[in-house]
């Protein structure tokens, strides 16, 4: 099964890994290169061993197919997965009035008293991107991140929108040993709230399947990578249609794997719950084109689950 891969690089990291800091100061313990393959053939790869919000893959893989930086969409659509970025520039600026979270990395969400003003403080700054136009603007912009760098590469003349031009290139050069999209932009990387994790990744296509392998320098082996695996299977899975070929593989390969110290726990648990059968994705035979997606064209079914996992976001 698909799922037991991923089980067994958990089991692996933990047992292997070496225990190193990290720009968080959480901890954690790390792995340096792996690979998983999944084949999309199969049932599609979320997790069943706790609950993995689709919802949230796939809006926010609109977002960035969009090429939209902003998180006033991911709010519209009940997605809060990038807030802490967009909110840890706001309590940096001098708009910011609330209580001190400056140093909000070095404090931990475990301090009751800090916790609530903190979830407070999101809250209203949510509510307030959501209702202000102006506002949603200034400080609901994440910078230069992945939808920017998918559909709108800058150059010293016009932006590339490296997803089309993919596309394009799977339709009349499907042999091309080229097909590659990066998030990876050296001279952004200063503009981004978060640099980009998936960094990289290549198209192939054999015998009228289409497969893609994905480069993930850092991976949160418990929070992030069951989101990573399902939303790059998931555009692996619009890129074959839009381009009329079967799905092949999704291969994953890893650069830092690691397991945060404040997860180890959550993991173990998760170990303990057996397999159960994965769902069956289901897209719109009216989707033609990677524009315009919309939420309701996208959806799994007969997902089966165990309950979710709760486990602190590392900022």
């Amino acid at each position: 099964m698909n799922e037991q891969q991923y089980l067994n690089m958990l089991q692996t990291v933990l047992q292997h890994g070496h225990h190193k800091n990290d720009r968080t100061n959480t901890g954690t313990i790390s792995l340096f290169g792996y690979q998983l393959r999944f084949d999309l053939q199969d049932s599609f790869p979320l997790l069943t061993t706790k609950k993995v919000p689709f919802s949230l893959i796939k809006s926010e893989l609109i977002w960035f197919l969009r090429g939209d930086t902003n998180i006033r969409f991911l709010l519209k659509h009940n997605n809060h997965i990038w807030d802490e970025w967009a909110f840890e520039n706001y309590v940096k600026s001098a708009a910011y009035q609330g209580p001190d979270m400056t140093d909000f990395g070095q404090r931990s969400l475990q301090d009751p008293i800090f916790a609530q003003q903190y979830y407070e403080q999101k809250k209203l700054f949510c509510e307030r991107i959501l209702a202000d136009d102006d506002f949603a603007v200034q400080y609901g912009d994440l910078g230069e991140v992945y939808g920017k760098q998918w559909r709108k590469w800058p150059t010293a003349n016009q932006p590339i929108d490296q997803i089309a031009d993919v596309i394009e290139q799977i339709k009349t050069n499907p042999n091309s040993r080229r097909l590659i999209i990066s998030a990876w932009n050296p001279g952004e990387l200063a503009q981004m709230a978060l640099p980009p994790c998936h960094t990289l990744f290549q198209f192939y296509v054999n015998d009228g399947t289409l497969s893609c392998q994905l480069y993930q320098r850092s991976a949160d082996m418990f929070l992030g990578v069951p989101f990573n695996i399902a939303s790059y299977a998931l555009l692996t899975q619009l890129i074959a249609k839009v381009t009329n070929l079967k799905v092949g593989e999704f291969i994953h390969t890893f650069g830092d794997a690691h397991i945060y110290q404040n997860h180890v726990e959550q993991v173990k648990l998760q170990l303990q719950r057996p397999l159960l059968s994965g769902p069956q994705l289901w897209l719109d035979p009216q989707i033609t084109s990677l524009d315009n997606l919309q939420m309701e064209q996208i959806k799994v079914n007969n997902y089966h689950y165990a309950p979710a996992i709760k486990a602190p976001v590392a900022v």
